[in-house]
């Protein structure tokens, strides 16, 4: 890895990483947003406990910081903005989902990973919890917030500040807390000490326990737009405007996956494939009794993965089936997904995904999403998910049934 003076990015086998110090005028699109934090740190209106609720890519971790340090610096001198730049103000604290690695053999806390958040963060601030895992070597395993964690956070805000103002903890992935640790943060969370300020983050705020949600002011976070995306890329990047373009209409609002788009982001290469090995097992098993082991082989293959991996592929099954009823309707110029997978073809894919099918195919996915977020056994839900797309891409038309 090095940093290129004249990019301001940093270079890891050939990505481009964005250094960002989490300032406002930083963070892409989301001026609405960021002038409403502005303006209740100005008339002094900062709620204890904030849930920011945005999808991932969208900019919601550096949002959070940069909201911090506005908190933390509008009346401090500058040796405050240095150490947010830093990642080491003494009164901003993260917490965020570990599990034990090779190096941490028991009860893993955020405090044991402080160096490889740093960097996550000054490499990837618009990553999401798949991006985070590697930096700490648990991409095979389940990650959470547990009730160690949540012990120490309570030690830590119940001293006094070291600057005499706010102390302010960031929880990225809150939904990741454990029953055990959400418990214990609960009454902290509603009797907070003077000036203590919890910033919890989530991409969805069902999965936030309601005796915690209802103590918290919900701030949405929208999606990033197309045109934020392209311009992001093309001054922070220095990709030239057509392909930001492009790249942006791809990205669906995400940051993250714009810079892997523009380096062929090899998971989707991967998912691609596993893709195409299911649809045409689906649609041989019809006719051959045999395919229903291919399709088993299949999803053994994918429930082999950790759940956050399954779920992702899954999302991109989705947008996958999303495109191509799109290019049946001929609604080309939002259909952007080109296949990289050589002797498959989008167009011939296409006119087997049309309306009478998507919504079932989508609602079948959504489902199996569903079951593997609540720890069901991938290869029961894989199999039976493949099983029904099977059935579905031989559906009649109603009018034929």
């Amino acid at each position: 890895m090095h940093f290129d003076k004249y990019s301001g990015y940093e270079i890891t086998l050939g990505v481009y990483f964005y250094i960002c110090t989490m300032r406002y005028d930083e963070i892409l699109g989301l001026e609405h947003i960021k002038n409403h934090l502005h303006t209740t740190v100005s008339n002094g209106r900062v709620a204890h406990a904030q849930l920011f609720v945005g999808p991932t890519g969208s900019g919601v971790l550096p949002l959070a910081i940069a909201y911090a340090r506005d908190v933390l610096c509008s009346k401090a001198p500058d040796r405050c903005h240095i150490q947010m730049d830093q990642l080491a103000h003494p009164d901003l604290h993260f917490s965020y989902p570990v599990a034990n690695n090779t190096r941490i053999k028991d009860k893993a806390t955020s405090d044991d990973f402080l160096s490889e958040w740093r960097q996550f963060l000054k490499e990837q601030p618009y990553g999401s919890l798949a991006d985070w895992y590697p930096y700490i070597d648990i991409e095979k395993k389940q990650s959470n917030i547990s009730v160690h964690e949540a012990k120490k956070i309570v030690s830590k805000l119940s001293l006094k500040s070291y600057e005499g103002g706010y102390k302010i903890l960031i929880i990225w992935g809150a939904d990741k807390l454990n029953t055990e640790a959400s418990n214990k943060l609960l009454k902290l969370i509603e009797e907070p000490p003077a000036k203590t300020l919890f910033i919890l983050i989530t991409e969805d705020a069902d999965q936030i326990i309601n005796t915690i949600k209802s103590r918290c002011q919900i701030l949405d976070i929208p999606k990033l737009s197309a045109d934020a995306i392209a311009q992001g890329l093309v001054s922070k990047a220095s990709i030239e405007p057509a392909k930001a373009a492009m790249l942006a209409r791809q990205s669906n609002g995400d940051f993250n996956k714009a810079l892997q788009l523009s380096n062929l982001s090899s998971e989707d290469l991967e998912f691609e494939r596993w893709f195409i090995t299911w649809v045409r097992a689906a649609f041989r098993a019809r006719g051959r009794k045999s395919s229903i082991n291919d399709l088993i082989e299949w999803s053994n293959t994918i429930a082999a993965t950790n759940r956050e991996t399954q779920k992702r592929f899954l999302n991109y099954c989705l947008e996958y089936f999303r495109q191509a009823m799109l290019l049946n309707y001929k609604a080309t110029p939002v259909v952007y997904l080109k296949s990289q997978v050589e002797g498959f073809e989008l167009e011939k894919f296409a006119p087997f995904i049309d309306g009478h099918r998507i919504t079932d195919i989508m609602s079948a996915i959504e489902d199996a999403i569903y079951h593997i977020e609540r720890n069901g056994n991938g290869k029961v839900i894989l199999t039976d998910l493949s099983i029904q797309l099977t059935r579905l891409l031989h559906k009649k038309p109603a009018s034929l049934n």
